[in-house]
């Protein structure tokens, strides 16, 4: 009866009602929860995963008929609702007022309304008579969360960039647009919002024209919210962005570019398949570590973890190896067949931290825990960088660097959300660079340049001959006639 009491909790939490599997519970006699399992299949409402049969036979789907695609936008232009209305639309999920922001689904992202982590999902399409599918990766817009948008657009073919018809075009519309085009991927413009008071599609196709010269003609109008014209946008994901360049006869080659770690299961590695196929007990070795792992469970997001049998050439899914550890899923990593290997993909640009802060436990008992959960979390945020660090005060901690203030924000919030860790942060900084004179103190400190993370580790004084301090070289995009007034800003500060 505990397992009964677990099942109807869960309805109850998720959707205010019981979906009705305690009572096929007490017609099968209590059976085992294997047996339950054949029986009866999760209503919407629970974390759906398929243990006995796939949703989605993979096969169905040849290289031509995949289509792999993100949406890039600046903050608050509606990714995620426009994310909700394409999975309904496929009917991925139902038609219901609770599903908003599905694909957020970390509590920080719910309780802020941003999107923190890119999140996939799959989904099926029917278009003249041919089944496609389409995978698409929703990625954050907040600046500081850019290294997720860059790992995204490795795995796509295309993006959709969303521009809000209100608010116009904003800096990370700009930004999101360079690194597509830098990846050479084919960008399909949207206007959003168009169905609200003040919106004015006009003019911001016109700044759309003139900052990236896209013609006006082939902007797609919508409302994300109301779902108009979003069965065009779907129309024009098939048409207008190309199936990946991926050969199923060639050795399993795939690119680990997102992971996260999960207690029971380890390590789970979201990979986009670049050639051949791979299914449930085959050998794969990681290109990084040289290791090799018996793959345990793969599928899709569909957009929970949907198991199926096989993954094929082009698509995009997650795999469970048993990687014990987080060190071990190394994001930008390649995967191959034991005894098949290939040449290992070029990876990612390492992400850049711009602001550091140290962390520390309130109490050193819980060190190795907070070691853990900082290990756990760096799996799923590649772009922290991680340094031991000690102090008098606070004892030993880590020396974290982040892209930004929000990044720091939001992941020391994470800790405390996710892993229950209580932590105090230390005031953030830059990091500065000292010029040092004098053969024994270049010795010491390995050259002429040291690198300053923290003001104790500054050396002293006498032996430094210049200090140097990070600039931004910043490019602002502004209507003619504010041009003045931001010039004279600039001059004064």
């Amino acid at each position: 009866m505990f397992l009964n009491r677990q099942f109807c909790l869960s309805c109850k939490i998720l959707r205010g009602r019981s979906c009705g599997i305690s009572e096929k519970f007490r017609r099968y006699g209590g059976e085992s929860l294997s047996r339950l399992k054949r029986i009866t299949t999760w209503h919407s409402g629970v974390i759906k995963r398929n243990y006995h049969k796939a949703k989605v036979e993979m096969s169905q789907f040849p290289v031509e008929n995949i289509r792999n695609f993100s949406i890039i936008a600046h903050v608050d232009h509606g990714k995620s609702t426009l994310a909700d209305r394409l999975l309904e639309i496929t009917g991925v999920i139902s038609k219901d007022d609770e599903n908003k922001q599905v694909l957020d689904k970390l509590q920080v992202e719910k309780e802020r309304g941003i999107t923190v982590k890119a999140q996939t999902a799959s989904m099926v399409y029917q278009l003249d008579g041919k089944k496609y599918l389409l995978n698409l990766i929703d990625t954050p817009g907040h600046v500081d969360f850019n290294y997720e948008v860059s790992r995204s657009l490795s795995a796509c073919q295309g993006v959709i960039l969303l521009v809000d018809a209100n608010q116009g075009v904003q800096a990370q519309t700009v930004a999101n647009f360079y690194l597509a085009f830098e990846s050479d991927l084919p960008v399909i413009p949207v206007l959003n919002k168009i169905d609200l008071k003040n919106a004015q599609p006009e003019q911001v196709a016109q700044q759309m024209e003139k900052l990236f010269e896209i013609s006006p003609d082939q902007i797609l109008k919508i409302s994300a919210k109301n779902g108009t014209g979003c069965e065009d946008l779907l129309q024009a994901i098939v048409h207008r962005i190309p199936p990946p360049c991926s050969d199923p006869s060639k050795p399993f080659k795939a690119l680990l570019f997102d992971s996260w770690f999960t207690k029971y299961r380890g390590a789970v590695a979201n990979i986009a398949v670049i050639d051949g196929s791979v299914k449930k007990g085959d050998k794969v070795v990681s290109s990084f570590r040289k290791k090799s792992y018996e793959v345990q469970e793969l599928g899709i997001m569909h957009p929970n973890e949907t198991v199926t049998h096989e993954l094929y050439a082009g698509q995009v899914g997650y795999i469970i190896t048993g990687m014990k550890t987080a060190k071990e899923a190394q994001v930008g990593d390649t995967l191959y067949l034991d005894k098949h290997p290939v040449e290992a993909l070029p990876g990612f640009r390492p992400a850049k931290p711009m602001v550091f802060a140290g962390v520390f436990p309130t109490n050193q008992s819980q060190y190795r825990n907070l070691q853990s959960a900082i290990e756990q979390l760096t799996l799923n945020d590649s772009s922290v960088s991680v340094n031991r660090d000690s102090s008098a005060a606070l004892g030993q901690g880590w020396r974290l660097g982040f892209l930004g203030l929000l990044h720091m924000d939001v992941f020391s919030q994470r800790l405390e959300q996710e892993h229950d860790a209580s932590v105090i942060m230390t005031s953030p900084n830059v990091p500065y660079k000292v010029k040092v004179s004098g053969a024994k103190s270049i010795k010491q400190y390995g050259g002429e340049e040291v690198i300053v993370l923290n003001p104790s580790q500054l050396p002293d004084p006498v032996n430094i001959t210049e200090y140097l301090e990070p600039m931004v070289v910043g490019t602002v995009i502004t209507p003619t006639q504010y041009a003045g007034e931001i010039t004279r800003l600039c001059l004064v500060q």
